[in-house]
């Protein structure tokens, strides 16, 4: 049964979310006081509503106490964010995601009850500061506070050398679970098939391990 989820507030960040989720199979609310934003998103997310999302009342009326998960999106929104997380977590909603702008706002949205907070422009400069550094990486995921997910190439010293040589769990703490080559993803990995330049490798490690890369 697919998840159901709102997103309030369609700014950049809001609207982007809301489509992903319904493209990745979610049912999805999406919620905004623009008529010409909910226009826009309606044909891309299961049902679209305007609604002034700084009243209480007109967010009881739409059906949060039936989601699994509401992103209350309007970062830059103080008042608007708040009565978000607040009505969500009234209805009894289980998971509330909040964006905020800064630590301050974030500080206050979890005293009132959000669940996780994001800081889309934060997250945003890490993953790009990382990805200068490191050239060699193509995508960062953020698993938990010490773990991540990358997506990566291989290191130029590696190319034509097999995970045995490489020995890369002993070197970087770094464990291999899938790769990809000629457009095949595998999570079925030959440890003595010699690395190529177009491979594409996808790695769980430490994010303390990181600096072991530049």
């Amino acid at each position: 049964m697919a998840k159901s989820i709102a997103v309030i507030g369609l700014g950049r960040f809001g609207k982007k979310t809301a489509e992903s989720l319904y493209e990745m199979g979610a049912d999805v609310l999406a919620v905004d006081r623009n008529p010409e934003i909910i226009a826009s998103v309606a044909d891309h997310v299961t049902y679209a509503l305007e609604v002034d999302v700084t009243s209480a009342d007109a967010l009881k009326g739409i059906g949060l106490e039936t989601m699994d998960v509401v992103v209350a999106a309007m970062g830059s929104d103080m008042v608007a964010s708040i009565m978000a997380v607040m009505v969500a977590k009234e209805q009894g909603v289980p998971y509330v995601v909040a964006k905020a702008s800064d630590s301050r706002m974030g500080q206050i949205l979890t005293r009132i009850g959000a669940d996780k907070i994001i800081y889309p422009e934060e997250e945003t400069g890490v993953r790009t500061a990382r990805k200068l550094v490191m050239d060699t990486f193509l995508e960062f995921f953020d698993i938990d506070k010490n773990l991540c997910l990358l997506e990566m190439k291989p290191k130029p010293e590696w190319i034509g050398k097999n995970l045995i040589e490489l020995k890369l769990r002993d070197k970087y703490n770094m464990n291999v679970v899938a790769i990809k080559d000629h457009n095949e993803m595998r999570s079925y990995i030959d440890p003595n098939r010699p690395l190529e330049a177009e491979t594409e490798l996808l790695v769980i490690l430490e994010k303390a391990d990181l600096k072991k890369f530049q």
